[in-house]
Order: structure tokens, then C-alpha cells, then sequence
């Protein structure tokens, strides 16, 4: 692999490492429903952040730019069903005990919550702007982007979700399942401010 490819690989891996909607999804998917189970989602994940990158860097980021009312719908949807999941996680209690998290996300809910996560777009403009002089033209880039960060998101999510198993296991009561589900729907809950910072 050349050298010139390791600051995005970096990039990428530290971009989707770090806390915000789609690792808190996972991580709560991972304590409420264990790896295998949230595989559909983190894939879904995975696969929307590559497509975001893929399109930011073939330009279909320009025209939500051009676009304001598009770009606000897209908050505005993104928001109320992050803050619908939240609320979901938030009442939910322990495995197996509860209707209200009775299925986790499926792959079409995690690429969703990407093409509508602001912080997706900007990691996809970043990388484009940074590194476009890794590819020759704007559809070599996107594939490079693409593969790069959905395999990334694909790792980082892993990481969270087995962080969210781990987790699990050291729940024995009600109380404290109920405990973990506030503390990650408030903080996915709170992650929704993020959709809603000037860029």
C-alpha cells in the first residue's frame, strides 16, 4: 500500500471512531441484542457513510449546499427519527423483556440515519477536499472514498457494538438495564445537536 494512502486511511478510522449517532446506535444495539443481531444494522451503517463519501466526492454535496430547503428537510427528518429511536431505547429494559425494542435496526434504518447525519457529509467533503489528489477525477475518488470509509465505519462500529455486548454483561438487575438505556438514549438524544451546528 503507498505511504500516501496511510493520512486517509487515519482519517477515516478516527473520523468514524468517535462518538456520535451511529456509534451510540450500535453500541446500544450491541447491549441490547449482541453482535450477530446488530450485523444488519452496523452493515446498513457502514454502507451509507461509504455512499455519502462516494456522493460528496462526485458532487451531490454541492447541490444540497445550493439547495437549503433540501438540506433542512433532511435535518428535519433525520432529527424526529433519531429522536423517535431514542425515546425507543430510552423505555427499553432488559433482553428479551420488553415490547418496545423488540427487533433491532434494520440495514436500511443505519444507512438512513447516514445519508441524514451532517457529520457524514462533512467527513465526506473533508476527505474529498483533502485528499483528491489521490484519484484522478471525481468517480476515481469516490470509489476511493467510499471503500475507505465504509470499511472503516465498518470497523469502528464492530468496535462500539462489542463494546455494547461487553457492557451487557455486567448487567444483572432491571434497574441497571434501565439505567444503561437512558443514559445511551439521552446520549443519542443529545447527538441530535450536532445535525444542527453551522457547519
Amino acid at each position: 500500500m503507498s505511504e500516501t494512502f496511510i493520512p486517509l486511511i487515519l482519517f477515516a478510522l478516527i473520523s468514524t471512531s468517535t462518538p456520535g449517532i451511529a456509534t451510540t446506535l450500535s453500541t446500544a444495539s450491541g447491549a441490547q441484542f449482541g453482535f450477530r443481531r446488530s450485523m444488519p444494522l452496523m452493515a446498513g451503517s457502514a454502507a451509507g457513510l461509504a455512499s455519502v463519501a462516494a456522493a460528496g466526492a462526485a458532487g451531490l454535496a454541492g447541490l444540497l449546499a445550493a439547495v437549503p430547503s433540501l438540506q433542512l428537510a433532511m435535518k428535519i427528518a433525520g432529527s424526529l427519527y433519531l429522536l423517535w429511536l431514542a425515546i425507543r431505547i430510552g423505555r427499553s429494559g432488559p433482553p428479551n423483556l420488553d415490547v418496545t425494542m423488540a427487533r433491532p435496526n434494520s440495514f436500511f434504518g443505519g444507512a438512513g440515519i447516514q445519508w441524514m447525519n451532517p457529520k457524514g457529509w462533512a467527513m465526506g467533503l473533508g476527505a474529498a477536499a483533502s485528499f483528491a489528489a489521490l484519484a484522478d477525477g471525481p468517480l476515481q475518488l469516490a470509489l476511493l472514498l467510499g471503500a475507505v470509509f465504509g470499511l472503516a465505519a465498518a470497523f469502528s462500529l464492530s468496535l462500539w457494538c462489542v463494546a455494547g455486548t461487553l457492557l451487557a454483561r455486567l448487567l444483572r438487575t432491571e434497574r441497571q438495564w434501565r439505567a444503561l438505556n437512558i443514559v445511551l438514549g439521552l446520549l443519542l438524544a443529545a447527538s441530535v445537536l450536532q445535525m444542527w451546528r453551522p457547519a
